[in-house]
């Protein structure tokens, strides 16, 4: 993990839709199950925060790992809160009992100190892994984020730190302070907008890339059609690459690079995961999971590996990929 001592997998649990909140659910014990056998199956990395499930994701996690704390890579994160209303105001939105909060940004030195424990305590643990800022907080000045995170370190609370949704300009700010060893940021075979910049900087800083949303929650697997019906609290349908016809375009690509995925016998949710690990600067990929099934299915991208030609040959038909974005 750049330039840490903190070794990760090239695969990540991403326990972000086994907290529930805007993934339409999730089963409790399922999420267990998913984390155990993640873990037996050598994906050891575990990516979380505060806000999935208003705590629920990191307390599942800290469940699941009774027994193995050493055996994991806890990734957690801070600044987006849901009591108070200091910092800027991000959204609103539904908690665990159907009660609507106000969500905001913001990580003053205090709150972070005090997210940290919160997330300690959930998680049954004395140290995590990676600490990330999980937005910019505009409304606090980086430095003072920043000394928090410093202060965590030399407690030993932490290993090492992180940011999530940075700019290059952000990440070398936030540099300045204390050793920044990560970026987590969205990455999919139809949103490459890191590319331009983000990965050239951070391979040359040797400082690591956590792809999120792979396969652009859920689109890339080809499971969805023009007028699929989504349940009521899903976020998927109020974002742009979810509209019917940017879903079809997707289908259609994703019906032409097909016989890649035919060719390897494997699914193409495991193709679009493989494709993500390879590409340049690209240091974990992080996908969730709901079930044992879903893990086990995640795990074979892991023992495959796309040729240059197969690269090329997606490549070629990405290129010719027009989303309405």
């Amino acid at each position: 993990m750049g330039k840490s001592n903190v070794k990760v997998t090239p695969l990540a649990f991403g326990a972000w839709a086994i907290g529930g909140w805007m993934w339409g659910g999730a089963n409790k014990e399922d999420a267990i199950s998913a984390i155990r056998s993640s873990i037996d199956l050598g994906i050891t990395t575990i990516d979380t925060a505060p806000i999935y499930g208003f705590g629920l994701s990191e307390t599942i996690v800290g469940e699941a790992i009774k027994g193995k704390r050493d055996k994991v890579q806890i990734l957690t994160k801070y600044g987006m809160r849901w009591s108070g209303s200091k910092g800027k105001f991000y959204f609103s939105s539904k908690d665990n009992q159907g009660k609507t909060v106000d969500i905001y940004r913001y990580a003053g030195k205090e709150s972070v100190i005090n997210e940290c424990e919160e997330s300690l305590k959930r998680l049954q643990t004395d140290y995590i892994d990676l600490y990330q800022i999980h937005w910019p907080d505009t409304t606090t000045p980086e430095e003072e984020t920043m000394q928090a995170v410093v202060q965590l370190l030399e407690q030993g609370k932490i290993r090492t730190a992180g940011v999530s949704n940075y700019s290059v300009e952000q990440v070398k700010a936030a540099d300045k302070i204390v050793s920044v060893s990560s970026n987590q940021v969205p990455y999919s075979m139809v949103n490459r907008g890191i590319e331009k910049d983000m990965i050239p900087y951070c391979i040359e800083m040797n400082k690591s890339i956590l792809a999120y949303s792979p396969l652009q929650r859920g689109l890339l697997t080809g499971k969805f059609k023009a007028d699929h019906s989504f349940k009521e609290d899903d976020h998927r349908p109020g974002t742009p690459f979810f509209t019917p016809e940017n879903i079809k375009k997707t289908n259609e690509f994703l019906e032409k690079i097909k016989t890649v995925a035919d060719e390897k016998g494997i699914t193409m949710s495991q193709l679009v995961i493989r494709w993500t690990i390879q590409q340049p600067g690209i240091t974990v990929t992080l996908v969730g999971a709901r079930d044992t099934k879903q893990v086990e299915e995640n795990v074979k991208a892991m023992e495959i590996k796309l040729t240059n030609d197969e690269l090329d040959f997606i490549s070629s038909h990405l290129e010719k990929l027009n989303l309405s974005i």
